[in-house]
């Protein structure tokens, strides 16, 4: 491999380094949410997968069914999570780099 070469794969590494920052930084901000029960319960992550705001409907709330709600929290979280990873994924796609959407 000659000087120019080097230079012009350092040159793309380095693009490459300041566009997966960029998506970092917007992944930050991003949203992601997802929902149980028709929506009664809602969970909001953020494109990084950091759970950011949690909704639960009063009317779900039965103190002789914990469990229930206990399900539906997971359920949320789980399909936030999901939501966020696509969407994590998605970016990385748009910056040529698939299969990466999981390490942000």
């Amino acid at each position: 491999m000659n000087q120019k070469q080097l230079k012009k794969m350092m040159a793309q590494a380095q693009q490459m380094q300041a566009g997966v920052m960029k998506a970092q930084e917007e992944l930050a901000d991003a949203r992601a949410e997802g929902k149980a029960a028709d929506g009664l319960v809602r969970a909001v992550v953020t494109g990084q997968g950091d759970l950011v705001e949690l909704f639960i409907s009063p009317e779900v709330v039965d103190p002789d069914d914990v469990e229930m709600l206990e399900d539906m929290i997971l359920v949320a979280v789980k399909n936030a999570v999901k939501a966020s990873r696509k969407l994590s994924e998605d970016r990385m796609q748009v910056l040529g780099i698939p299969g990466m959407g999981g390490l942000m």
